[in-house]
């Protein structure tokens, strides 16, 4: 069984394995933040359960705030260096596990096509172009990457 037919625990569980194995700390702090979030979920009393889903949706999330967190310490100069790398190596490990995103001018044609195709031309139809995109689009495209090709589009 190939590692993409097993389920993103298992994998995750696999590399955590190894992680110790290989006294590897970083890999292990950034499996332990993902469990962790993980089992606040299963004990949040929303009734979920431990499914590829929901840790898919987790690591999803912890990508997006890593993603928010990296633009924020790019500002920050030498002082923020350490913490930089820390959060791209944490950006990298979910990535791993993530659905691969089109790229920017995979999204820049795929954005052009649906304004064209809808006759979306005006930039006050911007909501609707950009509903368009994330109701049937969404696991395909990067949001930041959508909005940004949704304005060179309507401009």
């Amino acid at each position: 069984m190939t590692d993409a037919a097993k389920g993103i625990k298992a994998q995750i569980d696999k590399a955590f394995r190894k992680a110790r194995l290989e006294r590897d700390e970083p890999t292990k702090t950034v499996i332990g933040m993902l469990k962790n979030k993980v089992l606040t979920e299963l004990k949040s009393g929303s009734g979920a359960t431990e499914t590829d889903e929901l840790w898919l949706e987790t690591v999803a999330a912890y990508a997006k705030q890593v993603r928010k967190t990296i633009a924020e310490l790019e500002g920050l100069g030498e002082r923020a260096e350490e913490a930089l790398a820390e959060a791209r190596f944490e950006l990298e490990f979910c990535d791993q596990f993530l659905p691969k995103k089109l790229d920017e001018a995979a999204t820049d044609a795929l954005v052009a096509k649906l304004a064209a195709d809808n006759g979306i031309t005006d930039k006050k139809q911007m909501g609707r172009l950009m509903g368009l995109i994330m109701k049937n689009h969404r696991d395909e495209v990067d949001g930041d990457l959508a909005r940004k090709a949704a304005e060179k589009v309507l401009s």
